[in-house]
This record gives structure tokens, C-alpha cells and sequence, in this order.
């Protein structure tokens, strides 16, 4: 069965995982990598200079109305990643990252139950009309996840994720309010089906 995880808020002790998670090299790589000084990248901030935020810097952070960043909670496993939606309310869209920080979690669909909850989220709670990845050529696992929560091809990206002193293409993925609701069902009832 799909893990059952939920999505809270951001607690110095997560971002505090988040920063000594991002030290993996396995796990920095299928992120974002590493800037020219070798410290690991991250989306929206920086865990690493986060944790000692004062009140109002972390304010700023966590509670941007145009970027949600969520911890991904386990109801088994504790705090295991990390989700973000980047809104652009104009066009009622948003970004969405997710990042399971856990590698030994990896690949037992903990990323499409995270993703599950941030598409619930993107679309019963904030309202918008599509949703949107970025995936970089290199995360096969993160592309064919997508492709089964209902993502769809719209294009492909030239050089926009660095690893290992190299730049990689990346696609772009969406999902449309109503294709999700009409997949959803169904998406559930997959989730009810023991997994390996």
C-alpha cells in the first residue's frame, strides 16, 4: 500500500534534517546539486543558514504567501522530506517540488504519496487551475512517478540542472485541475493495493 504521510508545518528540527540530509551525496545530486563551492542546493532557501534564522527571517521564509513549503511527515517513518509550491496566482498555477530526504525510503512510494497530498493541496485548498514539474533527465524514477499520478509531457528544457560538472536537459511535466479529479479515484484505489 501507498504510505500514509501528511504534510505540516516547517519545524527547525526539519530543516535542521533537511540541511544534514542534503550532505548525502546521492541524495544532493538527484536534487539540485552542489554550488562551485560544493555546498548542496536547495529550492527556496538555504537549510543550512536557515536553522539559526531569526523570527522574522524565518517568517519571510516559511510563510511567503507565494511559496508553501511543507515538511512530509510519515505516519511510520516521522519527517521524511520536504514539499514546496511555488504560486503564481495570476495564472493560477503552481511549481511544485518534492524532495524524500531519506534515501532509504527511496523508491517504496513515499514520493507519490507526497505528491498525492501536494496535488490535494495545489487543487482543493489553494484552488489553482494546473500544476507543473520541472524533472531533470537524469531522475528517471521522478519522471515515471509523474507520468503516473496523470503528468503530461509539455516540453523539454535545455540545460537547466547541473550535476557532476555537467549540465542535463530537464522536461516539464503538467496536470490540469480536472484531468487530476477525474484520475484521482482511481489514483486512490491503486493506493489500497499492497506494493513490494
Amino acid at each position: 500500500m501507498v504510505p500514509e504521510v501528511r504534510l505540516t508545518d516547517v519545524s527547525r528540527e526539519d530543516v535542521e534534517r533537511m540541511a544534514n540530509w542534503l550532505q548525502n551525496p546521492e541524495v544532493m545530486t538527484m536534487w539540485y546539486g552542489a554550488d562551485d563551492d560544493g555546498e548542496p542546493l536547495h529550492i527556496g532557501y538555504s537549510p543550512k543558514t536557515s536553522i539559526q534564522a531569526g523570527d522574522e527571517e524565518w517568517e519571510r521564509i516559511f510563510n511567503d504567501p507565494d511559496r508553501k513549503i511543507f515538511s512530509v511527515y510519515d505516519a511510520n517513518e516521522g519527517h521524511i522530506g520536504e514539499a514546496q509550491m511555488l504560486i503564481e496566482a495570476p495564472l493560477h498555477e503552481a511549481q511544485l517540488f518534492l524532495i524524500i530526504g531519506r534515501q532509504d525510503l527511496w523508491l517504496h512510494h513515499f514520493g507519490s504519496a507526497a505528491l498525492l497530498e501536494l496535488l490535494d493541496v495545489t487543487f482543493s485548498t489553494y484552488k489553482l487551475h494546473r500544476a507543473w514539474v520541472d524533472v531533470p533527465d537524469y531522475n528517471i524514477h521522478a519522471r515515471h512517478m509523474c507520468e503516473r499520478l496523470g503528468f503530461l509531457l509539455e516540453g523539454h528544457l535545455r540545460s537547466t540542472h547541473p550535476k557532476d560538472g555537467e549540465w542535463y536537459d530537464s522536461t516539464v511535466m503538467g496536470l490540469l485541475e480536472q484531468e487530476y479529479f477525474r484520475r484521482r479515484p482511481r489514483l486512490l484505489e491503486e493506493a489500497k493495493v499492497p506494493v513490494d
